[in-house]
């Protein structure tokens, strides 16, 4: 069994597809499906079901998956002892963001993270706080910001970097236009605009509902708030968004505080307490919390 047999197995394990994997490897993909059918051999079990339009892992690949990771994290966890104790930072970190990540000075971080460790590659995506926080627990996001309605799960480090209520805003056409609050119950069979599901707010949203025996009438969905308030100056709705970005509106929109909701925007820092990090995610990490907390 060879390390670059490991590697092409958790790619093609994790890409559900040989070509992707050989591209992601940059290798060809006769070798990568050679390596594989090697190991297999070696093993003596098929890992990998090939029957279908995507490659998927077989009961057996998916108890040795686990292993491969860990050994490959293994032997990566050996260079970079010893890259850190010549005093060498360098690496990959990924970094997780949600839709329109608001005023928190990320870009400023990072610009600052690379002058400083201009030997560290950094990757950047968005998605939504639920698939992050996921992420960084398998160890696939080094650091995150994430909205959060609720406490984070075990294993997760969180410094906040936002917090604050959000509110109604409608056009004033509407009916509620002109309200200073309503309760929850008011808002029951109107059309609302959110943030999907799998955000902090839309979490939110749906408990305070839930705690009312309600369930919210969502018209819309988007990721990004902003368009959420450019919906509800078309009056498609009452869209719920952050208070900094309602008030932002108000000449144009009516905004209209949620008594007792109880809903709030809280958007953090996440990274994982629990399991290895190179010392590249560790510095970005210190970096990052000395950065907001100054």
């Amino acid at each position: 069994m060879e390390l670059h047999q490991l590697t092409y197995f958790v790619a093609v394990a994790e890409e559900g597809n040989f070509t992707r994997a050989a591209e992601r490897l940059h290798v060809a993909q006769p070798g990568v499906s050679a390596q594989v059918k090697r190991l297999e051999r070696e093993l003596g079990q098929e890992l990998l079901d090939r029957s279908g339009r995507t490659v998927r892992l077989t009961d057996v690949g998916a108890a040795a998956l686990p292993h491969a990771r860990a050994a490959l994290a293994a032997v990566q966890g050996v260079r970079e002892a010893v890259e850190e104790l010549a005093g060498l930072v360098r690496g990959q970190v990924a970094i997780g963001v949600v839709t329109s990540v608001g005023p928190v000075g990320l870009p400023d971080l990072l610009a600052g993270f690379h002058e400083r460790y201009p030997a560290v590659e950094i990757t950047l995506s968005e998605a939504d706080s639920d698939t992050m926080l996921a992420a960084l627990r398998e160890g696939r996001l080094d650091l995150a910001v994430v909205g959060l309605s609720t406490a984070p799960p075990p294993g997760i480090g969180l410094q906040v970097l936002l917090d604050e209520p959000f509110l109604a805003v409608a056009a004033p056409s509407d009916p509620l236009a002109g309200r200073a609050e309503v309760e929850i119950p008011e808002l029951d069979g109107l059309p609302l605009m959110a943030l999907p599901k799998g955000t902090g707010l839309r979490t939110a949203l749906d408990a305070a509902f839930a705690r009312e025996g309600l369930t919210p009438r969502i018209a819309f969905e988007a990721a990004d708030p902003n368009m959420l308030v450019q919906l509800a100056k078309r009056g498609l709705g009452v869209a719920i968004v952050p208070e900094s970005l309602g008030r932002y509106h108000q000449a144009e929109l009516s905004v209209i505080g949620l008594r007792g909701s109880g809903l709030r925007g809280v958007l953090a820092l996440a990274w994982r307490t629990e399991g290895p990090l190179s010392p590249a995610a560790r510095a970005l990490i210190a970096f990052a919390r000395a950065a907001y907390d100054s």
